[in-house]
């Protein structure tokens, strides 16, 4: 059979087998989901589609523009970004290198070498090569001989494996891209939670530091009291421990402010204490809007990137199994090769030529039962990765309501703290009031100056919860990714 017939015998037999693929096809498994979330209030939120703008960019409802600012360079400067846009590279140059097995190798060498032939015999007279037409080469007895030549060969893809190969490595640059976009929806929620932690560490210390003026001058007007004898040295220290205490709150309030600003920092890619500066004003925190978005259950399937990178991984360890199941089968290989000899560099194409074509087939017949071992364990693989995609959709379906939870104790809870902030107030006003007139003890006004300075701590970590609640609840719910398509690599592999 000469080369041209093999080849085109080759080429039916791949046509023949081009929609043979072994191994399991992927389907998308089928979630139940609840029409509606359990834990939703009856009043101040709306079921909007998934791509709802309040919910793509739900930080700018804030209406914080530095908050804004920090988010947007953040994006563009964070190394958690970076790795993950790194990683998405990676994931679709190994997709290309998974392709290249599809089409023919091709390589080409050239070498010299020296012959010595000690044969003094008047038969072959040291010839060392030979035309094919039966005519001897008379490279003499010591001769440099030049070659040049091109190989090639080519696998074909009989069973399917290499294109379960690239259906796998498809399905993991498809993972990786959601993965980035999982890394931005985290980084989007810790910058706007951290730079909350900072306005809160902020409002404390307002809080704090008013109140240890106003016990200031209250120690100051005991101890002029004391001085005139209307009142006895037990008020005095009473007084004074009391603004002690406070006075040893301040401290941690300022690490906790300063933990914040850094981890801002951080956030964004730069040094920690870079954004002191910036961060030093006190701003108020930014406040919760009354009506929020949050979408159907159905819709977290679609939005969350955490899930999309799990279903993707169970669809690449899928086709895994089909690679696995290819190597029980034969391989079909075909090769060829052209070379050329000449005891002249120059003419090395025109000296002696060599051509050679050849078909292997491989069987495996016995490997110790690896083969099918193999098989098994990538079954199981798909089966962790199956479980892994399943028990991913539990985690934000109750990250989800437990959040909805949270945000709408917390607008609760905020509202009973106004109230009491309110009353105490004018508790502490009424003490003392009545200290002065004789008619309480000191022991009532520092009771309703604790009472206050705790009520209005409290209600300062309360406006950075009820706030903190809401940006912990978009980011259960996926928000954030989809305003930020330029930082993605230009090029995408498809499904």
């Amino acid at each position: 059979m000469s080369l041209y017939r093999l080849a085109f015998a080759a080429s039916l037999t791949v046509t023949a087998l081009a929609g043979c693929a072994v191994g399991p096809n992927y389907r998308e498994p089928e979630v139940p989901t609840a029409e509606r979330w359990h834990s939703l209030p009856s009043q101040g939120v709306h079921d909007e589609g998934t791509d709802a703008p309040s919910l793509a960019a739900w930080w700018t409802a804030l209406g914080d523009e530095q908050l804004t600012s920090l988010i947007d360079r953040a994006v563009q400067g964070s190394k958690t970004v970076q790795q993950a846009i790194a990683r998405v590279k990676e994931a679709r140059a190994r997709r290309g290198a998974a392709v290249a097995p599809l089409f023919p190798s091709l390589s080409a060498s050239a070498g010299k070498s020296r012959v010595t032939n000690d044969f003094n015999g008047s038969g072959n007279n040291g010839l060392v090569g030979n035309s094919g037409n039966g005519s001897n080469s008379s490279f003499g007895s010591d001769a440099d001989i030049y070659s040049a030549g091109l190989d090639a060969s080519w696998e074909i893809d009989l069973f399917g494996g290499r294109r379960r190969s690239i259906e796998s490595a498809t399905a993991e640059v498809a993972a990786s891209e959601a993965d980035l976009r999982d890394a931005l929806v985290t980084l989007i929620g810790d910058v706007a939670l951290n730079y909350l932690s900072v306005r809160t560490a902020q409002a404390r210390l307002t809080f704090a530091e008013r109140n240890l003026e106003s016990q200031r001058e209250l120690t100051q007007i005991t101890r002029w009291r004391n001085e005139a004898g209307l009142v006895t040295s037990l008020d005095v220290e009473q007084a004074n421990s009391n603004y002690q205490q406070i006075l040893a709150q301040i401290p941690s309030l300022e690490s906790t402010l300063s933990e914040a600003m850094n981890r801002v920092a951080v956030l964004i890619g730069q040094q920690p204490g870079n954004l002191n500066t910036e961060l030093a004003e006190r701003k108020a925190i930014p406040p919760a809007p009354v009506d929020i978005v949050v979408g159907a259950p159905a819709d977290l399937l679609r939005r969350r990137p955490d899930i999309r990178a799990a279903e993707r991984r169970l669809a690449s360890q899928t086709a895994a199994v089909g690679v696995a199941v290819s190597e029980l089968y034969p391989s079909l290989s075909l090769t060829g090769s052209i070379g050329y000899q000449s005891p002249d560099s120059s003419k090395v194409f025109d000296g002696d030529r060599t051509n050679r074509f050849g078909i292997s087939l491989n069987l495996p017949i016995f490997r110790g039962g690896a083969l099918i071992a193999n098989v098994h364990a990538q079954k199981a693989v798909v089966e962790q990765a199956r479980a892994t995609y399943e028990s991913t959709i539990l985690s934000a379906f109750e990250e989800v309501e437990n959040d909805l939870t949270a945000w709408s104790n917390e607008q609760r809870r905020h509202d009973a703290l106004v109230a009491a902030v309110d009353s105490a107030r004018r508790a502490a006003q009424l003490a003392l009031q009545e200290y002065n007139a004789g008619i309480v003890d000191f022991e009532v006004v520092l009771n309703a100056n604790r009472q206050l300075i705790t009520l209005e701590d409290s209600l300062a970590v309360s406006d950075g919860e009820r706030t903190g609640n809401l940006v912990r609840l978009y980011k259960a719910l996926g928000g954030g990714w989809s305003v930020f398509p330029s930082i993605e690599p230009s090029t995408s592999a498809t499904r």
